[in-house]
């Protein structure tokens, strides 16, 4: 069997065999290798990819019948050099958050780690589809189980914040599936496949007007999926009352589905359409996420909800990198996401591991939990280290190269992006200085009369140091993944730039 079915399809397998009532003990056994399996193979067939990926072909490419290819509708997998890197940090923080389930002692955990698995299998689905109508069915698959899972095991305000990502992701993707749709029937190709489209629109091509309609529909239908301010209330909330690993899915991966979309499917079939909306994309990410969300987030004296604002604002940066309709801008977008992928996902499980050792996730409610916490304070720092961009972390590289190919475009809009950073420092060190460094409040002085604090234990470091490894890995050799993602990003745009400058990529 292809390995890119089986990254699939095994959590999906295992979640089957689990609801089939198996004895306990086998349960957990199965779930640690439903969620290894993805991982496993995402990094076997990163380490084969090499320049498979050149001139927009795709590697590993393999098309099995479903019964509809009269609709133009067949299981096509595959990975470039766009969907590779995102593919892999989907199995990496999947892997980590099953990690993290299973040791949460979370009620009927059984269940909580089927519906976790079928997310897992559905991300895997996004990344891997060639075809865009499994790439849609797969983030459906995954997003499902968010809400269900939101709205029983969430925290506080969980069922208004349930109710409230229904419907703005509900409208979000129906939004995004016309704007596919239309695709498929103005581009006379009559498939669903990624490459023929392309192929289609090159010889047919898409008049300007309905190129503009076309690209607009799912610039908005991505964007809620995304969090583009104005269209963003959804997330804080919903991150705020997800469980740790839901958080840790959806603001790292399935988050990401909406930018893959506009990358990988709406620029390269809808150029002049993403040229008439890219001032418009821009101004509403820099101005509304970057500086507006910027400053709430400041504000926030809720731990999980600063992350969750955090996670909305970054996404600011994402959107500038995609209207400057450039390879560098565009290669640096998916750098971004890998890297935004693992450092959000790993400030969400630092933050629900702060909140089992002060019962609190009130920022005014703690410090001093460095003396009873030294290794998950170090965590922390290098999240929040992360998260701002510091150089050292394979956020810099992203941050940096949006900010490059943004200056040729928009020069004001990148002045306004790059004073986010001082922002999202102030913010991230605040929270670090709060919670680890302040003084001792006297709600911890009962919570620890009651049960004293413990460091992280081995089931929490494990996928907190998974998480971090690959920060630091691609802050420190970004090559593992920018020349991939050259070759295909060079290849849909007609820039030719380097997605990281090839001497600062060389160190």
């Amino acid at each position: 069997m292809d390995l890119l079915l089986i990254a699939i399809v095994s959590p999906l397998a295992l979640a089957l065999a689990m609801v089939l009532g198996l004895p306990k003990a086998l349960t957990r056994n199965l779930a640690y290798v439903g969620f290894a399996i993805p991982a496993i193979i995402s990094i076997m067939l990163w380490c084969q990819f090499g320049d498979a990926a050149k001139e927009s072909t795709y590697a590993f490419l393999t098309t099995y019948d479903t019964g509809l290819s009269k609709l133009g509708i067949n299981l096509t997998l595959g990975l470039n050099g766009i969907s590779m890197p995102l593919f892999v940090m989907a199995g990496i923080v999947g892997l980590a958050a099953g990690l993290y389930a299973l040791q949460s002692g979370a009620e009927r955990l059984n269940t909580y780690v089927v519906l976790l698995l079928i997310m897992q299998g559905g991300l895997m689905g996004v990344f891997a589809s060639v075809d865009v109508f499994f790439f849609y069915f797969f983030h459906e698959l995954a997003l499902i189980p968010t809400f269900i899972m939101v709205g029983i095991w969430g925290g506080r305000d969980r069922n208004y914040a349930a109710m409230k990502m229904t419907i703005y992701l509900t409208v979000g993707a129906m939004l995004s599936l016309i704007g596919l749709i239309a695709i498929y029937y103005t581009s006379g190709a009559k498939t669903f496949d990624m490459i023929a489209l392309r192929e289609a629109v090159l010889v047919e091509g898409i008049s300007v007007g309905i190129q503009q309609n076309i690209f607009g529909m799912l610039m908005f239908g991505f964007g809620v999926l995304v969090s583009l301010w104005p269209l963003h209330t959804w997330a804080p909330l919903g991150y705020g009352a997800a469980p740790s690993s839901v958080a840790m899915l959806h603001a790292g991966v399935l988050k990401k589905f909406g930018l893959y979309g506009l990358i990988q499917v709406a620029l390269p079939l809808l150029p002049q359409g993403a040229e008439h909306w890219a001032v418009i994309l821009a101004t509403l990410a820099v101005v509304g996420n970057v500086l507006i969300v910027g400053i709430v987030t400041i504000a926030q004296r809720d731990l999980k909800q600063l992350v969750g604002y955090s996670s909305v604002m970054h996404m600011g940066y994402a959107f500038l990198g995609v209207a400057c309709l450039s390879v560098m801008g565009v290669g640096g977008v998916v750098f971004m996401m890998v890297a935004h992928g693992f450092s959000a996902a790993l400030l969400f499980l630092l933050a629900t591991s702060i909140h089992r050792r002060t019962q609190t996730f009130d920022l005014d409610e703690m410090g001093g939990l460095v003396k009873h916490a030294p290794v998950l304070s170090a965590f922390f720092v290098a999240a929040s280290l992360a998260s701002i961009g510091l150089p050292g972390f394979a956020n810099f590289w992203g941050e940096l190269t949006i900010f490059v190919a943004a200056w040729k475009v928009f020069p004001t809009l990148t002045i306004i992006a790059i004073l986010g950073v001082v922002i999202s420092a102030i913010y991230g060190l605040r929270a670090a200085a709060r919670v680890f460094f302040g003084p001792q409040t006297e709600a911890f002085d009962k919570v620890l009369a009651e049960k004293p604090a413990t460091d992280l234990t081995w089931s929490e470091k494990l996928p907190a140091l998974l998480l971090l490894v690959a920060l630091l890995a691609l802050g420190f050799w970004p090559k593992l993944m920018t020349d991939s993602i050259n070759d295909s990003v060079t290849a849909i745009y007609p820039a030719a730039e380097a997605v990281v400058p090839t001497d600062v990529a060389r160190n």
